[in-house]
Formats: C-alpha cells, sequence, structure tokens
C-alpha cells in the first residue's frame, strides 16, 4: 500500500491522458498576450485596491521593500511553474506537477490545496466586489438595504458590541452593521441577512466562464486594460501630490510591522500560478507558458512598488487602514473627481480577478479527475462550449455560497497558507526532476547556479547576523515558555531545520540555488502567519485525505493499472 500512496505518472502518460482520456478536447486558443493579461487579471486585483492600504499603514512606506521581496520569492517559485509547465503542458497546475516529482499522495494533498486556494480566494474577492459596488452605488444616490449587502456575522457583532459597551463604542462599519441587524426580515425571531452583490456576481462570472475560455479572455483583457490604465492614472497624477516627509519615518514600527504584513502583500500576488491551469488551452503553452509568468511578475511588481510610494507619499501612513486606499487618498488631498473614477475601475479590476480564479478551479478538479481521484463528471467538457461544464458549476456553488454568509477576514490569511504551501512543493520539484534527469525534457529550465556550497554559506551567514543584530530575537526566545514555543515558534524551528537539511544535501547533490532559494524563501513567509489560520489548513489537509482514500485511492487510474 505504501508504494502505492507514492506512485507516479510519467510526463508522456500525463501528456496522452489530456490528449485521448476523459477531459480532452478543450479549446487551443491563448497566446502569449492573453496569457500575460489573464496573469495580470488575476495577480491585479482585490490586493491592490483594498488589502495594500492596510499593509501600509501596518509597515509604513517600508512596505514597498516587502513587495519587492515577496516578488523574489514568487520569481523564484515563477520559474519553476515555467518549467513544469513547458515540462509536462497539461491544466493540472502545482497538483499534476507533484504527480510527477512526488507520487500521488503529494498530488493529492497538493491538489487539495489548491481547492482551498482558488475558492478561499475567490470568496474574499466575491465580498471585496460587494463592498466596492455598493459604495459605487451610492456615490450615484442608489442604496442597498444593509441587510442585503454583508455577511450575517457583521451584523451579529455589532448588535453584540452595543449590548456591551453602548452606542458611543461603534465605529461607522459597527452602525452600518447594526442598522443591517435592525432593519432586516425576520424569520422565527431570527434577522435574515446576507451578501447578495456578492452572489450575483459569483453567478455573472460563472456563467461567463462556462461560456467559453476565449469569451472568458476578452473579457478579461477590456478589464485589464481599464484597471491598469487607472492605475497609471494614479500612479502619475498622484505624483504632484506626493510629500516627501510623509516617508519618514520610513519604517515607523521595524521589521515587525512590515513582516506582519506578509498575508496581505502575498494576497496581492496570489495569482500568477493560476495562468498554468489553462495549459490545455494555449496554442503553444511550452514556450508562451514561463514567458507569460515571467512578465505577470515584472510588470505587477513595478506598479505595486510605484502604487504604494505613491499611496504612503499622499497620505501619512497612520491615514491608510481603510478599505479602498486608491480612492481614498484623493478624497484627502481633495481631488473627489479622481477619486469616484477609481471606485467605479476597482469594481471592474476586482470582477476581472474574480473571473480569473473561476477559470482555474474547474480545471484542477477537471484534471484530478481525469486522474480517476474525483468522480468522473468533473471531467465532463461541454459539447459546443469546450469547458469543463461540471465542474464550473460546482465552483459557482462552493464560492457562492460561502460568500453570501461569511466575513472576509476569516478568508485572508488561510488563503495564503495553502497557496505558500503548494509553491513549496512546486520549487522541490524543480529539485527533484534535475535529479532524476527529467529536466532534460524541459523546453525552459530554471537557471542552474551550483548551490553546493553557498546554501551552507547563507545559513552560516544567517546565524552570524542574528547573533550580532538579533539580540531581541534572543531574548523573546529565552522568555518563551515550552508551550508557547510550540504554539508560535514550530513554523520557525521548521524552517532552521529545513535549511540546515537543504545545506547538507546540496552539498552531496548539487541542487540549483534558485528553487532552495524559493522554497526557504516561501517556507519563512510561511512562519508569519497566525497559528490558526494553519490549524484551519491542516483540518482542510485531513478532511482531503479522508475523501482520498475513501474515494480516490480506490479509484485512481494508476491503482486500476497495477491491479490489472
Amino acid at each position: 500500500m505504501f508504494k502505492r500512496l507514492f506512485r507516479k505518472k510519467s510526463v508522456d502518460q500525463i501528456i496522452y491522458d489530456s490528449q485521448h482520456g476523459e477531459g480532452s478536447g478543450l479549446a487551443k486558443v491563448l497566446g502569449v498576450r492573453d496569457l500575460v493579461s489573464l496573469g495580470i487579471a488575476a495577480i491585479v486585483g482585490a490586493g491592490i485596491f483594498s488589502t495594500i492600504g492596510l499593509a501600509s499603514y501596518e509597515g509604513g512606506p517600508a512596505v514597498s521593500l516587502l513587495f519587492i521581496f515577496t516578488a523574489f520569492a514568487c520569481v523564484f517559485t515563477a520559474l519553476s511553474y515555467a518549467q513544469f509547465a513547458s515540462t509536462v503542458p497539461v491544466s493540472g497546475s502545482a497538483y499534476t506537477y507533484a504527480y510527477v516529482a512526488f507520487g500521488e499522495l503529494f498530488a493529492w494533498i497538493i491538489g487539495w490545496a489548491l481547492v482551498l486556494e482558488y475558492a478561499v480566494s475567490n470568496t474574499v474577492i466575491a465580498i471585496s466586489w460587494s463592498q466596492y459596488f455598493a459604495s459605487m452605488l451610492e456615490g450615484f444616490g442608489i442604496h442597498i438595504p444593509a441587510w442585503l449587502s454583508m455577511a450575517p456575522g457583521y451584523a451579529l457583532d455589532a448588535s453584540e458590541k452595543l449590548a456591551k459597551h453602548g452606542a458611543a463604542a461603534l465605529t461607522a462599519a459597527d452602525k452600518h452593521g447594526l442598522e443591517a441587524y435592525l432593519s432586516a426580515p425576520r424569520i422565527g425571531g431570527m434577522p435574515v441577512i446576507f451578501d447578495l452583490p456578492a452572489g450575483i456576481i459569483t453567478v455573472l462570472v460563472t456563467a461567463l466562464v462556462y461560456i467559453g475560455i476565449k469569451e472568458s479572455q476578452r473579457a478579461s483583457a477590456i478589464m485589464v486594460m481599464i484597471k491598469v490604465g487607472i492605475i497609471l492614472a494614479v500612479i502619475f497624477g498622484g505624483m504632484f501630490y506626493v510629500k516627501p516627509e510623509n516617508w519618514t519615518p520610513f519604517a515607523p514600527n521595524g521589521m515587525h510591522g512590515v513582516m506582519g504584513s506578509v498575508a496581505a502583500v502575498f494576497f496581492a500576488f496570489i495569482g500568477f500560478d493560476s495562468i498554468s491551469t489553462t495549459a490545455e488551452e494555449c496554442k503553444n503553452p511550452q514556450r508562451d507558458l514561463p514567458k507569460a509568468m515571467i512578465w505577470c511578475l515584472v510588470i505587477c511588481t513595478v506598479l505595486y512598488v510605484a502604487i504604494t510610494l505613491i499611496l504612503t507619499g499622499m497620505v501619512n501612513y497612520t491615514e491608510l487602514n481603510v478599505k479602498d486606499p486608491l480612492a481614498f487618498v484623493f478624497k484627502y488631498v481633495g481631488f473627489d473627481y479622481m477619486a469616484g473614477i477609481i471606485s467605479v475601475t476597482s469594481v471592474i479590476a476586482i470582477t476581472s480577478a474574480l473571473l480569473v480564479y473561476q477559470l482555474a478551479q474547474p480545471r484542477i478538479w477537471m484534471t484530478m479527475s481525469r486522474d480517476g481521484l474525483m468522480s468522473k463528471r468533473f471531467a465532463r467538457i461541454h459539447p459546443k462550449y469546450k469547458t469543463p461544464s461540471y465542474a464550473t458549476i460546482v465552483t459557482g456553488i462552493v464560492v457562492g455560497v460561502p460568500s453570501l454568509f461569511f466575513k472576509m477576514d476569516f478568508f485572508v490569511d488561510l488563503t495564503s497558507v495553502g497557496t505558500f504551501f503548494a509553491f513549496i512543493m512546486v520549487c522541490a520539484g524543480v529539485l527533484y526532476m534535475d535529479y532524476s534527469g527529467l529536466s532534460e525534457k524541459s523546453k525552459f529550465r530554471v537557471p542552474y547556479l551550483n548551490g553546493k556550497y553557498l546554501v551552507g554559506i547563507g545559513l552560516l551567514t544567517a546565524i552570524i547576523l542574528i547573533g550580532i543584530y538579533g539580540q531581541s530575537i534572543l531574548v523573546e526566545w529565552k522568555n518563551l515558555t515550552f508551550m508557547e514555543i510550540v504554539e508560535h515558534k514550530v513554523l520557525v524551528i521548521i524552517f532552521w531545520l529545513t535549511w540546515l537539511g537543504l545545506s547538507i544535501y546540496s552539498f552531496k547533490m548539487n541542487f540549483s540555488l534558485l528553487p532552495v532559494t524559493g522554497i526557504l524563501i516561501n517556507l519563512y513567509l510561511m512562519t508569519e502567519l497566525g497559528a490558526s489560520n494553519w490549524i484551519i489548513f491542516i483540518i482542510w489537509l485531513i478532511g482531503g485525505l479522508v475523501i482520498y482514500f475513501l474515494y480516490g485511492y480506490k479509484h485512481s487510474k494508476l491503482n486500476k493499472e497495477s491491479i490489472s
């Protein structure tokens, strides 16, 4: 049984199944420009229009450096994704790559983590879209009833806060929640409250994705042109309102404040990997996917760093704890006309991100179904529209229903956990490809830099620097109890042990430096996420393993082949 859990699929077998098996027949219509457009649509969405404000509030202008640091992690990961995409040009993304490198059990775990990444990300995006949409309508004098535009948790929290602390303690958001609680119709004494706009936009985007990949790409391209145009307008228009004194102090809350924004900043980058799920709809995936991924990251990093510096230059960072920072800064300086344009554009921008994620999720399920790990219905291709029809409908339900009833803050950090996990596995998979000789089949390869000595030298350098400059860190560790270390610092310990292990194996096996760096940076960023998110993620993985052993293990095509 142990060997069966880690049985692997060959590259030739995966490509053959994608061309001749269930779920084949997708329309090959995407070129490199289409892929870059889809990638920018996914990356430049809710992150730059909402979470970038919170990140700037916590870290100050220095958050611009965190965007660069996070981009480095994504670049190393993107190179690894690009190598896999050029070797295994099918729609499974990291799931398929893990099947080649680590075997079926790891493939299932990664696939299940990707389900979490895309479904949870889209739930966040749908909720964020609803907030911007309601705000935009308010600007035109149209008011959506509060009980129809928020999760019930916000209203219940506001009601409890009123009962405990009185009306004087309520913020503007609390008052909006209380309005929903008091005005909502009731069934059996319980208020009926849900986020209708979030549900509607999910249905509409799912319908577009169902109709076809080319139609979806065209709609996405139009929305990308509009939102990139407005971002450039913010950058060049905002330059005239920048006050250099707002950049001082550059890191007001130190490195702790900057790194505390990891989840928000990383959420702004999630999406470049989603274009790898469209591999079977690319005209030339082995050539175009690597180019598209790198171009997406370069363009988006430049935009993010520039806009962070403009925002923190126009307004002091302490004012940026708002949900619509781009519109807010122009209202702050009295340019209300520009603020109104940005509010409308944000709705378009977030819609395009929602569209790309709704494209990605069904194609992951389709590929898992093709391998027998999920029901055959998920691999069903619509005869007219050439899209994974059943999987697309299920995706709409999985995203739409939670977006009606759940609070956004429950999901944001959880999205990053699953993504970091997948990124680490893809980087590690490149090391396996180099070791096993699979890299020889790759039309694109991660540039090779021998890490034989460099990985270990980096570890020793980091330890020395902590000994010299990290006295506060050492004092903090000395004051922690054993249970506090277990609860809050386990991932930090895993990070250092992983670096030690990679140093040893790099010396023995001449590991490539870039994938190793990708693993370490992603793992380090993971240590900055809260323990509660990891608990939920582990529970999610355990649930996935139960499904695998009850269904996937038995129905796996590799299992049937080994029995026959």
